[in-house]
């Protein structure tokens, strides 16, 4: 008897998205193979948010255990005004939380989380992964998909999941667009031991701080152990930069406006990397027949929703369900993919833009009404905002956006 979703899948990313994609694919009766062009599987970068969303997806992937013992649970979304120094408002994350998404709100370091989705993928004899291995373009026809690899191999399958980022070879020749949006925000990152961390400012928090044209970012990881350090500023940064080593002086410059208790934060970090900003607009389509994208590859979007690893995992079960629920028709399972996931990724993308203008980033006027604002917000209300991204899931098909029109564009991660 031949499996649902039987047929070989090759996922272009080794990533959290990739390796998530790779994991539902397989409960859908589909062998896959990985391939990444790294040396290693591993992950850049330090710590990342997750929704009650995000809890849904480690469930359906059979991990919601090993990744909810690795995370760290704050008890709050707390909003600071970067200039004053006070506190703005704050979402509390505690049981009302969680009995209204069924799901909690945590913290986790990126390489941890990415650890948890690939020893799963190495105990299932059903996934091939493979390192060294960079796509340099595929073509299809109506049997299935054949993948060139850079070294000339060639591979063959029943479809091809672009899951390889924000500068996607996959995207590259399906979409064709172009270079990513430069947004002109860049973001410095540094991860210090707890001990460095400023003691009034060790909180059990995802904690922001709002000034004009810029804000910053802490909290607690791995066990307590150290503490994420995120700034960004809005310095017009005109070329993409990924992980180039800066001082603290270059970091500071971009921040000489804001609170002395503000600055601190900056002066305890170490070895800051730098990082421009990119996103995408987003687009109609990133499926073509046996070929689809997924992740950064298919809706890259700016960091300011915290919910760019949440809306890969969305999309690698979305994958898998649309698999089994179309046996055998892998292009009619990647254009039901494509309509559940593409309005819900859409929104997140420009509401991910809109937040750091309405909320992280102005001043004045424009910054006391956004106090004023969600001062007046009970955390009722806030939960109300954010139902339909925490409420939904991967299989949500068109958000509910007409619940929130009622002046709450004022949201924050």
């Amino acid at each position: 008897m031949t499996a649902p979703g039987a047929g070989r899948f090759i996922v272009a990313g080794g990533g959290i998205g990739g390796l998530a994609a790779a994991l539902a694919l397989v409960q859908a009766g589909a062998a896959v193979t990985v391939l990444e062009k790294a040396a290693a599987l591993g992950e850049i970068g330090a710590g990342i948010q997750l929704g009650p969303n995000a809890f849904r997806c480690f469930d359906r992937l059979g991990i919601g255990d090993a990744a909810r013992a690795m995370a760290v649970y704050i008890d709050q979304l707390r909003l600071m005004d970067a200039v004053g120094g006070g506190e703005i408002t704050h979402i509390p994350l505690g049981e009302p939380f969680r009995q209204r998404f069924g799901n909690p709100y945590a913290v986790v370091h990126r390489g941890e989380l990415h650890g948890v989705l690939l020893r799963a993928c190495q105990a299932h004899g059903r996934i091939a992964l493979r390192t060294g291995a960079e796509i340099a373009g595929y073509a299809q026809d109506g049997g299935g998909v054949a993948v060139r690899l850079a070294s000339g191999e060639r591979l063959d399958g029943a479809a091809l999941i672009g899951a390889d980022g924000l500068w996607s070879r996959v995207r590259a020749q399906l979409v064709g667009d172009g270079p990513p949006r430069v947004s002109g925000h860049t973001t410095y990152r540094s991860v210090i031991p707890t001990a460095r961390m400023p003691e009034d400012l060790r909180w059990n928090a995802a904690t922001l701080w709002a000034g004009p044209k810029c804000h910053l970012v802490h909290y607690p990881l791995s066990g307590w152990e150290t503490f994420n350090l995120v700034v960004t500023c809005h310095n017009d940064a005109a070329e993409p930069v990924a992980g180039k080593p800066v001082s603290e002086a270059e970091v500071l410059r971009g921040f000489a406006h804001v609170h002395p208790r503000a600055q601190a934060i900056i002066r305890h970090g170490t070895d800051w990397k730098l990082w421009v900003l990119c996103d995408r607009d987003p687009v109609g389509s990133w499926v073509d027949g046996r070929v689809a994208l997924l992740g950064d590859a298919a809706h890259p979007m700016l960091q300011y929703f915290a919910q760019g690893a949440c809306m890969a995992l969305e999309d690698g079960v979305c994958l898998g369900e649309m698999v089994a629920a179309h046996p055998g028709r892998v292009e009619q399972a990647l254009a039901a993919y494509q309509t559940r996931r593409l309005l819900r990724t859409a929104a997140v993308q420009l509401y991910s833009r809109a937040i750091g203008e309405h909320v992280y980033h102005p001043a004045g006027a424009h910054a006391a009404l956004r106090d004023a604002i969600m001062r007046a917000k009970a955390p009722a209300d806030w939960y109300d905002s954010l139902a339909w991204l925490y409420g939904g899931t991967a299989l949500t098909e068109v958000p509910a956006l007409a619940q929130q029109q009622r002046g709450d564009a004022y949201v924050f991660q």
